[in-house]
């Protein structure tokens, strides 16, 4: 080809999975649909209710009846489907702390029958990564744990739990995101393994979700000098197409973290950025968390399309990666069409995910301190937020426990606030006291809040909603998670009973 015509345009639109504004499909992503477009991923901003996205779904079909519908829906903290009240549903390390892998193949399972049943057929999921740095700030409790064997046999059991209902999954973030301090949101991690070092650790899991058969691998804005010393794994042929497909045998879709996130943007540029990633081997472009509009879906596009023309990407690469995503299409097809469908749960969550959070809680040193007596005060502790959570998804106890004890009051403090610990303890003035955190052992602030206010109330109940790396207190409270469905759990155990 000499210029970029109606077929490569087709085929450069196969490859993204653009995101889009508003709860209905906008008239771009309607005639994309009809130009080639070969899916879409919701975020969020798009997810009301059930019935809402599967109209959604429906209307998007109306238009192109194989279309991808992706979610990044990691039913936990990360948490698109439920984003407006919380997960029902425990995440990955509440998960691993069980270690029941039937039970995790159950909750994969039970969300997947919920996501087939509103018309998603791809879903951003699992998380694969071994968090062996208990300071990254952006994976914690989104791990099955920091056990490679223990992440691996999870990381198959969510797999094959979520395709028997007829979504595809996709790991993620390959070759491991596990052990940085670096959020790729905003700069490049570095993971520093030797080549038998990731065989041993990171790329376990992802030998598990090949061998249950995962249909797509996610790539991770990663820089790993073991295989490539130069570029993040995301625009590395040496880590995509050398380490992936040609040694772990992967046939699947390869799909890239969003292609907006500093850590390969800021660094490679936009445009440039997704060429690479095309010809070092991703086969789909993830874009529009943050930059959802046509004007982008066009440039991107138009990029792609140039490149082949100038000779920077080679034209077979682009058929086979619009060959894969359309393989991909047709065994998501394939797979709703013979699953059995669930009806969607609504505003009463997942009774198997609230199940599941009941058997991931972990009490050290209950004592006296439980079940509480009287109504208490609660005081939970905020974190700045993670941007791959986002800062409208609800959490915490407060709200639970208030229904199961009423009179329960509660403040929430971010750094700024805690600044003595008479914020904390007068309010709680001859009440039980009850302090909740998300990562106490990442932040310094809410560590010595929480110890100077356990010097005057040795009795108050430490919950700790995040990574159990530092118990503290004579009465603990590990949930594992800061879902909907953990912090209910947790009030439970406060309150003596279930709701």
């Amino acid at each position: 080809m000499t210029e970029p015509g109606g077929e490569l345009l087709r085929l450069a639109a196969t490859v993204l999975q653009p995101g889009f504004v508003g709860t209905a499909p906008p008239d771009w992503v309607r005639r994309w649909l009809g130009e080639g477009l070969g899916g879409v991923v919701l975020f969020a901003r798009n997810v009301q209710t059930p019935a809402q996205i599967a109209e959604l779904t429906a209307a998007l079909r109306a238009e192109r009846a194989d279309v991808l519908v992706a979610i990044d829906e990691e039913a936990g903290d990360v948490t698109r489907f439920e984003s407006r009240a919380g997960s029902s549903r425990p995440g990955n390390l509440a998960l691993g702390a069980v270690d029941d892998v039937a039970l995790t193949e159950e909750v994969a399972r039970d969300l997947g029958r919920e996501l087939a049943a509103v018309g998603v057929n791809l879903d951003y999921a699992p998380d694969a990564d071994v968090n062996n740095n208990p300071d990254n700030p952006v994976i914690g409790v989104r791990s099955f744990g920091a056990d490679p064997a223990l992440v691996a046999r999870h990381t198959g059991a969510w797999v094959t739990g979520l395709q028997s209902a007829g979504v595809a999954a996709c790991a993620k973030h390959f070759p491991g995101h596990g052990d940085t301090a670096v959020d790729s949101h905003h700069d490049l991690p570095h993971i520093p393994r030797d080549r038998a070092g990731l065989d041993a650790i990171e790329l376990l899991p992802f030998r598990s979700a090949i061998a249950a058969g995962v249909q797509a691998v996610m790539t991770g804005h990663l820089l790993v000098p073991a295989v490539d010393p130069a570029l993040p794994a995301t625009l590395s042929r040496s880590v995509l197409t050398g380490l992936l497909r040609d040694e772990l045998g992967f046939q699947g879709a390869v799909i890239t973290d969003a292609m907006e996130m500093r850590a390969v943007a800021a660094r490679f540029g936009f445009e440039e950025g997704v060429v690479a990633a095309l010809s070092a081997g991703a086969d789909a472009i993830c874009v529009g968390g943050e930059n959802a509009d046509e004007d982008v879906a066009v440039r991107l596009r138009a990029a792609i399309a140039e490149a082949v023309v100038a000779g920077r990407l080679a034209e077979e690469r682009l058929i086979e990666a619009a060959k894969r995503v359309e393989h991909l299409a047709a065994w998501a097809a394939t797979a709703r069409a013979a699953a059995d469908l669930g009806p969607w749960y609504g505003a009463a969550g997942s009774p198997v995910g609230l199940a599941a959070a009941r058997r991931a809680v972990k009490v050290t040193g209950a004592g006296r301190s439980l079940p509480l007596t009287a109504p208490p005060h609660v005081v939970e502790l905020s974190p700045p937020a993670n941007v791959a959570v986002g800062t409208d998804t609800p959490w915490g106890v407060a709200a639970p426990l208030a229904a199961l004890l009423p009179g329960t009051t509660a403040v929430r403090l971010t750094e700024a606030d805690a600044t003595d610990p008479s914020v904390v303890l007068a309010p709680a003035s001859n009440r039980p006291l009850v302090l909740v955190v998300r990562d106490l052992h990442r932040h310094a602030w809410m560590g010595t809040l929480v110890r100077a206010s356990l010097v005057a109330r040795p009795d108050a109940v430490v919950v700790e909603l995040g990574v159990p790396a530092a118990v503290v207190g004579t009465t603990h409270i590990a949930t594992h998670g800061a879902t909907r469905s953990s912090g209910l759990a947790a009030a439970e155990v406060l309150a003596g009973g279930q709701a």
